[in-house]
């Protein structure tokens, strides 16, 4: 029996992607004006994104040990292996609450097969793995060959992204109230990356065409193997000028494949409507 991939909903794979690629997903919830939803269930990003836009602040916590506890037990059940692969650790406590739900039924089902891994990843870059990871799963690599594959493509994977909006940073602690409101009267563009899961700021470049120009370069400069790889673009309600970046991208590097989804709920409520990212691997391409 192969393995099954679970994500959870921070991978911003959508509903018709992850049923293409066989992926069960969990989700972290989303407050909204007093509501609790399951992200990409019962919230679409869009609705998120149009109340922020009319001034809502969006909060969002983590997926219970409680939903882990009994898809996990659904799973072992079933005589199912199967490998939770989990939103970075350093953004969010998910995986911990996954961590101790795996603890505790190992102990229970000592002969259970599965296992819990970090990718230290967010949004679609964390998707891209995930994705690939199911690509193997169906070629019936064993489950330590997965942790191994998986392992690999989150150390290699890079995360670089825009908001169009610093007040959203400011109010999760990115940038201060100061920042953000100097920044916004100068058009200044934040260029943030991720750094051992962490969402760490990196340039500030003034004007949106400055922004996806350095996105390239520095994309050539820490990209390898481009030609081959699926790379991805994540947007917050920003179709548009996220496939303006895939144009650049496509004529520059003619990338193997590039997969454009929206922002998700959950992420988008920190990083705003207007959200651009880039991800794509910095090493060997597998």
């Amino acid at each position: 029996m192969s393995v099954q991939i679970i994500c959870d909903s921070a991978s911003d794979l959508s509903e018709a992607t992850l049923s293409e690629y066989g992926v069960d997903r969990v989700s972290l919830k989303v407050l909204l004006k007093g509501k609790e939803h399951e992200d990409g269930q019962d919230l679409s990003p869009k609705e998120v994104y149009d109340a922020m836009r009319e001034g809502e602040a969006p909060k969002t916590s983590q997926v219970t040990a409680q939903d882990f506890r009994e898809l996990f037990t659904e799973k072992i059940a079933a005589d199912q292996p199967f490998l939770y692969i989990a939103f970075s650790s350093a953004l969010s406590g998910t995986y911990q609450s996954a961590k101790v739900v795996e603890q505790e039924l190992k102990e229970e089902y000592p002969k259970a097969k599965f296992a819990v891994i970090d990718t230290k990843a967010a949004s679609l870059g964390y998707g891209l793995i995930v994705l690939r990871a199911a690509e193997e799963s169906r070629k019936n690599a064993t489950l330590r060959d997965l942790i191994s594959f998986v392992s690999y493509h989150s150390k290699h994977m890079e995360h670089l992204f825009t908001v169009d909006d610093l007040s959203y940073l400011q109010r999760g602690g990115r940038v201060t109230k100061a920042e953000a409101f100097v920044g916004s009267l100068l058009k200044i563009k934040p260029l943030l990356h991720v750094d051992d899961g962490n969402l760490v700021p990196l340039e500030k470049i003034r004007g949106q065409k400055k922004v996806f120009k350095r996105m390239i370069e520095l994309m050539e400069e820490r990209g390898k193997d481009l030609k081959r790889q699926r790379i991805a673009i994540s947007h917050g309600d920003s179709e548009e000028r996220a496939k303006q970046l895939a144009s650049m991208i496509e004529e520059r590097f003619s990338p193997a494949d590039i997969h454009i989804d929206m922002v998700g709920a959950a992420i988008g409520a920190h990083a705003g409507p207007g959200t651009i990212a880039l991800f794509f691997i910095n090493e060997e391409y597998r």
